[in-house]
């Protein structure tokens, strides 16, 4: 294969978590144990440096019919409303006729916020199942795969062009950026969110990798790529939110100032050296004993006869079972919020899903798979939590 920025050859693996199969791939019960499985190797480019995965499942598979949905949370909602108010305070607040655009803009979460902001809004959305959930609630949405082709037919210029958790999604990624760099004004602002290495390798957030997930930013190599178009990062934040992402912001080579923050952020990356390949593979290193250890844990509560629910059906949930090798003969049930997601069962591990609200008797133990909503789930969880239940935290972010 061929880097993903770069195009160069040379690689090196950082850790091989197995064939498993595409974590969102939920099953009907009659699909249990037909699911396919791919490999799910993280690699590093010799060249630039770009952490990527080894294997690409095709996005019709992946993309098309998938049921996450980003309105199911209060965290993500929240967060949303804070992207669209300080980046209209700081850039936008005074401007007539101002525009929104979302690449992979799922059920129009993210577009609701600039809507009610004033902002004329559109979202290109891959899956059928979301795009219909946007476009009834009145968030004017196309259900197809964005790229330089559909930037064309569009044919507009945006002052904002989103994109929220897709920019390490994609298949087409050189294809995607000309479409970005054609559809921003002037003065617009591309606004990547998108999980940080960084983030990821001191939260030992392993789970994150997915084949969804085909490469993983930090700084430095999202700059690599936004460079061969003539765009660049002029500010960046960071957030809490997905267990530590950056929001950055991309506008045209030499047209806003590059920020203080952004300076420092890029120092703080470099004194850390994640971008060295012996920072990584000690990152795998310490995912293996993360295994060790949960194994353990799961085996002791075994002994003790232990009642365990899984608590959330996430995507990264499942890159976790599959590695840690749990399965059904572990976890009574997978909790879930999402109804699109209610009696299915989980890729792999063959676990079926049931909703909060289906609960009839709750187990001694959560083990969270969900733990990016850690602060939430806690808050809403309090009676049981004073009850005895326990909810454990496999991942648990600074």
């Amino acid at each position: 294969m061929k880097c993903r920025v770069c195009s160069k050859k040379k690689f090196k693996q950082i850790i091989d978590l197995g064939n498993q199969p595409w974590g969102n791939d939920f099953l009907k019960k009659s699909m249990v144990g037909k699911e396919k499985f791919y490999p799910l190797k993280l690699l590093y480019c010799e060249n630039c440096q770009l952490v990527q995965l080894n294997y690409t499942v095709k996005k019709e598979i992946m993309f098309k019919n998938h049921t996450y949905l980003s309105g199911t949370t209060k965290t993500l909602n929240n967060h949303f409303n804070d992207v669209a108010l300080k980046l209209d305070k700081k850039f936008f607040k005074n401007k007539k006729n101002k525009n929104a655009f979302d690449i992979g803009s799922n059920d129009g979460t993210q577009l609701k916020y600039y809507k009610k902001l004033g902002y004329n809004v559109l979202g290109v959305e891959s899956s059928t199942i979301a795009s219909k959930i946007a476009n009834k609630n009145g968030i004017r949405t196309i259900n197809k795969f964005f790229n330089e082709n559909i930037a064309k037919k569009i044919d507009n210029k945006f002052d904002i062009i989103n994109a929220s958790g897709v920019f390490f999604h994609l298949e087409e990624l050189h294809s995607v950026t000309k479409g970005i760099k054609k559809l921003l004004k002037k003065d617009g602002i591309f606004v990547v969110q998108f999980i940080y290495l960084k983030e990821m390798i001191k939260n030992l957030a392993f789970d994150q990798i997915y084949h969804e997930h085909l490469i993983y930013y930090n700084l430095k190599t999202l700059n690599n790529l936004l460079k061969m178009y003539d765009l660049e990062l002029f500010h960046a934040y960071q957030s809490k939110i997905h267990g530590g992402s950056i929001i950055g912001y991309v506008t045209h080579h030499k047209q806003r100032k590059i920020s203080k923050k952004l300076i420092k952020l890029i120092k703080s990356e470099n004194e850390a050296k994640v971008n060295n390949y012996s920072t990584l593979l000690r990152f795998a290193k310490r995912i293996e004993n993360k295994k060790l250890e949960n194994k353990k844990i799961l085996a002791n509560w075994s002994k003790q006869k232990k009642i365990v629910y899984g608590f959330g059906a996430p995507v990264k949930g499942n890159t976790l079972m599959n590695y840690f090798k749990i399965s059904n003969a572990d976890f009574k049930y997978l909790v879930e919020k999402n109804t699109l997601r209610k009696g299915l069962y989980s890729p792999g591990s063959h676990i079926k899903i049931i909703l909060e609200n289906e609960i009839v008797q709750h187990p001694d133990i959560y083990y969270v798979l969900a733990w990016n909503f850690k602060k939430e789930i806690l808050k809403n969880n309090k009676y049981l939590i004073k009850k005895g239940v326990k909810f454990y935290f496999p991942i648990n972010p600074k």
